[in-house]
């Protein structure tokens, strides 16, 4: 049985809950969260109310609800439900970091799980279609995307079970999942991004291309981007623990900071250069906030068409 306390944070989703994670592109026939139609004239089925936000058709605000609760409703049908997300959790061996965790410190892994679970959580309670694909160098375990709020527990399973190992490699997973999605709809990718920069933009290029709206959530440590460490240290290989370096922490601050900035700015550069929303969390940061204050930045750019 998973812990699910340890990745459904009451916290984080407490602070999102309110938020719909809107997808800024056409998707087959709907303009995802949003959840209006362009076909007109043909019938749907009624599914369940939601509160309004700025921007629904008032034509389907339920008055009667109106009149007995005083707050809006929409009426929201199965025909709307179809945002189609595919959260892609990187569970590579560097996601391990660090593998010793100290009191009230997560590794990249858990505060990358945390994460997906709060977004699966997210979409399913605006009823849409959410799947996730764990991966390392290849697709290791996947579910479907499914609007069915029981299928969360599988998915908080499967990240229980899957403990992260293994190089990484987004080339190819990126070029399979172009390949495999048929339909349009939301690609979240969540992942420390330790791997080549030319081969992740050219993904995310071929993603945009079959017209996937696209997140890239970066998930570093502190200890990455801050480089703390005083002592000399024996620092291993993230992916190839084998390979190690005693070095002098201090004699190699500057220029490591500095590579890491490069690195950094690359990343951000190819999200933008293929309008990807990209967003660094680092795993000391509050996750509630960091997510909250992402998402809330989203709505207020509003669906926008490409």
């Amino acid at each position: 049985m998973a812990e699910y306390r340890k990745y459904l944070d009451p916290e984080v989703l407490a602070k999102i809950s309110r938020l719909e994670l809107r997808a800024r592109v056409i998707v087959e026939g709907f303009i995802s969260g949003l959840h209006k139609s362009p076909y007109h004239g043909f019938s749907v089925e009624f599914a369940a109310h939601r509160e309004y936000v700025p921007g629904d058709d008032i034509r389907h605000i339920d008055w009667r609800l109106y009149g007995r609760g005083d707050r809006l409703y929409i009426k929201q049908y199965e025909e709307e439900t179809n945002l189609r997300a595919h959260l892609l959790l990187d569970c590579s061996r560097s996601m391990a970091y660090p593998e010793n965790e100290r009191p009230g410190w997560r590794n990249k892994y858990d505060y990358a799980a945390t994460l997906a679970a709060a977004i699966m959580y997210l979409l399913m309670h605006q009823q849409d279609a959410c799947g996730l694909m764990l991966f390392d160098h290849a697709v290791r375990r996947q579910i479907p995307p499914t609007s069915r709020t029981a299928q969360l527990l599988s998915m908080i399973e499967l990240i229980e079970a899957n403990r992260p190992d293994d190089t990484t490699d987004l080339k190819i997973l990126l070029a399979d999942l172009a390949g495999q999605l048929r339909q349009r709809g939301l690609v979240v990718l969540i992942s420390d991004m330790l791997a080549d920069i030319d081969a992740l933009a050219a993904g995310l290029q071929r993603l945009r291309h079959s017209g996937h709206d696209v997140i890239v959530l970066h998930v570093l440590d502190h200890d990455e981007l801050a480089f703390p460490f005083r002592e000399n240290t024996l620092f291993d290989g993230l992916e190839e623990p084998d390979r190690g370096v005693l070095a002098d922490p201090q004699a190699l601050r500057e220029s490591y900071l500095g590579i890491v900035q490069r690195f950094i700015s690359r990343i951000r550069a190819a999200c933008v250069d293929n309008r990807v929303d990209y967003c660094l969390l680092s795993t000391r940061d509050p996750l509630d906030a960091g997510l909250a204050a992402f998402l809330a930045a989203r709505m207020r750019r509003g669906t926008r068409r490409w």
